[in-house]
């Protein structure tokens, strides 16, 4: 398996937005949806999106619906997490990781093979 590797980050003031991408080009075999987390210092990491690889399905943490939106690139073969009305509270790293076992869609002990992460930081 490839790991996945996610890159958009950066610094951005609120109310601003960003795009974060997944490559996915290696994706484990078993894997059947593709979900973003987040870490921020001192905090656990957390649910915030996920798309199936099947029928496209998409998920949202109550904190980032309506503002995020998960979509997936067919010509670039990535995910993307569409950022919008960006707040300091969305300050950490994003992650992106393969669900290779089903179950409850933001239990992230249900994937793996995680990406490096990329850092997002909005300031106020």
């Amino acid at each position: 398996q490839v790991q996945p590797v996610e890159s958009g980050g950066g610094l951005v003031q609120a109310g601003g937005s960003l795009k974060l991408s997944c490559a996915t080009s290696g994706r484990t075999v078993s894997s059947n949806a593709m979900g973003w987390f987040r870490q921020a210092p001192g905090k656990v990491r957390e649910f915030v999106a996920a798309r199936t690889w099947n029928g496209g399905i998409t998920y949202y943490a109550d904190s980032v619906k309506g503002r995020f939106t998960i979509s997936r690139d067919y010509t670039r073969d990535t995910v993307d997490l569409q950022m919008n009305s960006l707040k300091p509270e969305d300050t950490a790293v994003y992650y992106c990781a393969e669900r290779i076992r089903y179950g409850t869609i933001d239990d992230l002990t249900l994937y793996s093979n995680w990406g490096q992460g990329t850092q997002v930081t909005v300031s106020s």
